[in-house]
């Protein structure tokens, strides 16, 4: 009774603002703005379809070279069949750490001194039934934070990324409504696994984990950025939330409106002064609606030496 009093209140809080209805309401409070990504390369993850598929088309429309990271080769090939030049499909499977650094060493050999002035963390996934990767790892888990983890950092090993680079990770709304709480990021028990909380949790710990980022590189010129794109009509909403997309599919957001906020970090930089914020339609908002989701109990070095000990 008290999950199912906090998603209705959650719901109903949020139907607005989450909503299409929400961000067009924003959009009338927007200056024009000429983006120009020429000169740039870009990274995207879960490049082939949804928010992901919207951001490396932006940014590939825009003038910028994209590395377009995702799973299906097929789709792949339609993105760039769909967009034209400026994309470079990269057929990677994000949730496997062995692919990562796959992925990893062919950048760093293939770039010719080319570093990244662009990382986007977008690939996730929401699972109605408990999965494990090829790794023996949970599979949200592993795609959703860890390979996030792996992938960031060892780009930054490798100094793959430029002086001033953007890193720009996709968490979600859903993350409102619990605490970092590291016991809950992997379920092994395929009986208590619940597809919805895990995917919550995970994307809580991408909210502290970019706050970590930022605290660890602050004399870099890198700029760490936490957004998440509201109620966006992904096939992954048709897939795992069907009753969800039922009651709401007439006001979901399109792709390109979830892309939005990516586009824009990554063209206006703007100054962050809350550690622990998280960008949504252009600002800057917390990242917690209460004292419950603050608790302490675990820490983003915990969280770290978490990820790390896998």
């Amino acid at each position: 009774m008290s999950d199912a009093l906090k998603g209705l209140y959650f719901f109903t809080r949020f139907a607005y603002s989450f909503s299409a209805l929400g961000y067009r309401r924003q959009r009338l409070f927007w200056k024009d703005q000429r983006t120009d990504f020429r000169d740039q390369r870009w990274l995207v993850t879960g490049a082939s379809g949804g928010i992901g598929r919207a951001i490396t088309q932006g940014a590939a429309l825009r003038g910028a070279d994209v590395l377009a990271a995702a799973r299906s080769p097929e789709k792949l090939s339609q993105l760039i069949d769909d967009t034209g030049e400026n994309i470079t499909s990269l057929q990677v499977d994000l949730s496997l750490t062995e692919e990562i650094d796959r992925l990893l060493d062919e950048l760093a050999v293939s770039g010719s001194g080319a570093k990244i002035d662009v990382l986007v963390n977008n690939v996730g996934v929401l699972l109605n039934r408990h999965q494990l990767s090829d790794d023996g790892l949970e599979l949200s888990f592993a795609t959703n934070l860890l390979n996030h983890y792996r992938l960031t950092e060892g780009l930054i090993e490798r100094d793959l990324l430029t002086d001033d680079a953007v890193i720009i990770n996709m968490s979600s709304g859903g993350m409102y409504n619990v605490p970092l709480q590291i016991d809950k990021l992997i379920e092994l028990d395929p009986e208590r696994y619940d597809g919805v909380l895990a995917y919550a949790y995970q994307k809580r710990a991408q909210v502290v984990l970019n706050s970590w980022w930022r605290e660890r590189f602050a004399d870099r010129g890198w700029q760490f950025y936490v957004m998440h794109p509201g109620w966006v009509d992904t096939e992954g909403v048709k897939t795992s939330l069907p009753a969800f997309r039922k009651l709401f599919q007439h006001v979901l957001r399109d792709a390109e409106a979830g892309a939005d906020t990516a586009l824009w970090l990554a063209s206006a930089r703007p100054a962050q002064d809350d550690d622990g914020a998280i960008w949504f339609d252009r600002r800057q908002r917390s990242a917690h609606l209460g004292s419950s989701t603050r608790r302490d109990s675990d820490t983003p070095e915990a969280l770290v030496e978490f990820l790390n000990s896998l």
